[in-house]
């Protein structure tokens, strides 16, 4: 009978990162999923929708800064909103050229049905930790994408987007 090899306690390290890892990852997709099934919109969606609930009569611009995403993810998410009639569109006054958002009552609807934290409960939980604690993350974290050799590009992908 073949024996099995002995783990080092490197292996177990490793196999224990991983499985936390699988743990963050289930539990943004379950968050995202939840938000999805009573709303029927993806968690960008969700929001990009809660931002301009919160401050309305801002443009694209705000939500991709918000959302830390790039401008022409942005305008996809509006048009998308827009289409859906959860936003409606109205030119500002001050530039023509400039569009202000505003939600919907069917986009507040949509709102309401869905479990906070909108923009996710991976931002929400990283907001909580301890300074140390979270520079110390971005740091580690930063070694592993080295070694991982990931395109950085990804780095401005809404979570529930990938």
């Amino acid at each position: 009978m073949p024996t099995q090899p002995v783990p080092t306690p490197e292996k177990d390290n490793a196999t224990r990162v991983l499985r936390r890892f699988r743990i963050v990852f289930n539990a943004v997709r379950t968050h995202f999923r939840a938000m999805e099934k009573v709303s029927g919109l993806g968690g960008a969606q969700i929001w990009a929708l809660s931002l301009i609930q919160q401050q309305p009569g801002q443009g694209v611009g705000f939500i991709a800064n918000s959302m830390d995403i790039h401008q022409s993810t942005a305008s996809n998410l509006v048009k998308t909103l827009v289409s859906k009639q959860l936003l409606r569109t109205e030119q500002a006054s001050h530039d023509k050229r400039a569009v202000q958002l505003y939600v919907t009552p069917l986009g507040v609807e949509k709102l309401k049905a869905v479990a906070g934290p909108f923009e996710g409960v991976l931002p929400d939980a990283l907001r909580q930790l301890d300074p140390a604690i979270l520079s110390r993350l971005d740091t580690d974290l930063g070694s592993l994408i080295a070694l991982l050799g990931a395109d950085e590009k990804a780095a401005n992908i809404p979570l529930a987007e990938m």
